[in-house]
């Protein structure tokens, strides 16, 4: 029970997260590290979002569709030193945003753009205390870099490009299990991470047009609850609590902000509170080799006023996976459609509490394959 039922909990995690809190796209996944013997996976993820809003006191001047489509590829690597311990590599697109305002709708800033990527690549040790009771940690490299383009009523003001830079941090986290109900809970902690920025284009508010300088910004610290559960013959309960410290990520960029009477347009992203994301799943065993799973997932809309690079807020999401087992191949493919939460944005001042655009009835469609291998 415990080897099919664990696989249907893992195929709703499978499809990328699209649009969760801040731009991150996945967490760091830690169920690889609890696979018996050694196991090795490679997952892919795809979403396509769609954003797009209007200008409250002209409803007829939309943005059109803000957001990209994109693509993730993660690996997963884990080996038994002994009985007792293990040790585990990963490499996950853990932070991402692509925005796009498409030109000729008449929209304030059409035209502008904005692009982030960041990974994780974790080391990660498993020591068994006992039967029951296990502890886990290691080291995350984190990478943060991208490029924006702004505009304002057609004229490009501000180009840049954030050279990528790299900060460690670490994980650390225990785990309760009981094989004989496929029980498992575990909590993870993740450190917050600080990078400089490097920054180079055009902003015809620095001298000479040129820009030169640096900018920095922390990634958030995060801490993570998650279980399953039997509950009865082949069906399996599971779940997920996730807060992130997205209120200390501030990216500001050099010599961006207009005079006046133009509004100011830093901080570029910028966050008023940090982010809980609720999931919970049931996933059943319908023969030896194929399980499945259903479940969903929320996040609470703040409804404070969000920056244009990131016009969403909040999430509703319901997630369909399965996955089929033989000999020592594990395949897992899930669907997650995502009903993103209402936004305003275009904010006339760094401290106003309303905006002048609304971001409303956008959704976002992701699927996932993840194929692993026990050896």
């Amino acid at each position: 029970m415990k080897k099919i039922v664990i696989a249907a909990a893992a195929a709703t995690a499978c499809a990328t997260s699209a649009q969760a809190g801040g731009f991150e796209r996945s967490a760091t996944p830690l169920g690889f590290m609890f696979e018996k013997g050694n196991y090795a996976e490679l997952s892919f993820g795809s979403a396509r979002p769609k954003v797009s809003g209007a200008l409250n006191a002209a409803p007829s001047v939309t943005t059109g569709n803000v957001t990209k489509n994109y693509s993730t590829v993660g690996l997963a690597f884990k080996s038994d030193l002994n009985d007792q311990i293990s040790l585990g590599v990963t490499l996950d697109p853990t932070f991402g945003a692509d925005v796009a305002y498409p030109t000729g709708t008449g929209y304030p800033i059409a035209g502008s753009t904005a692009k982030l990527r960041g990974d994780t690549l974790a080391v990660i040790g498993r020591y068994k205390i006992n039967e029951n009771v296990s502890v886990h940690g290691g080291l995350r490299s984190v990478g943060i870099g991208g490029d924006v383009s702004l505009v304002n009523g057609g004229s490009n003001f501000y180009r840049a490009t954030f050279n990528n830079d790299r900060d460690v941090g670490y994980l650390i986290g225990v785990a309760y299990e009981k094989p004989e109900i496929a029980l498992r809970v575990g909590l993870t902690y993740a450190s917050e991470t600080k990078h400089e920025l490097d920054a180079s284009g055009f902003s015809a508010f620095a001298p000479g047009g040129v820009i030169s300088g640096s900018t920095t910004v922390r990634l958030p610290k995060s801490l993570t609850l998650d279980f399953q559960s039997g509950v009865a013959a082949d069906t399996l309960v599971f779940g997920s609590i996730r807060w992130v410290d997205w209120s200390v990520t501030r990216l500001d960029a050099p010599f961006a902000n207009p005079p006046a009477p133009l509004p100011p347009v830093n901080p570029l992203v910028s966050y008023a509170k940090d982010t809980i994301t609720y999931n919970i799943g049931v996933g059943r065993k319908f023969s030896d080799a194929f399980s499945g799973a259903v479940s969903i997932g929320y996040e609470k809309t703040q409804g404070i006023p969000t920056g244009n690079l990131g016009p969403t807020d909040g999430l509703l999401s319901l997630q369909v996976g399965g996955t089929y087992t033989h000999q020592n191949m594990k395949i897992t493919a899930g669907v997650r459609y995502v009903d993103i939460g209402n936004a305003s944005a275009l904010k006339s001042t760094p401290t106003s509490t309303t905006g002048n655009a609304r971001f409303a009835g956008n959704n976002a469609l992701a699927f996932g394959l993840r194929v692993g291998f026990s050896f």
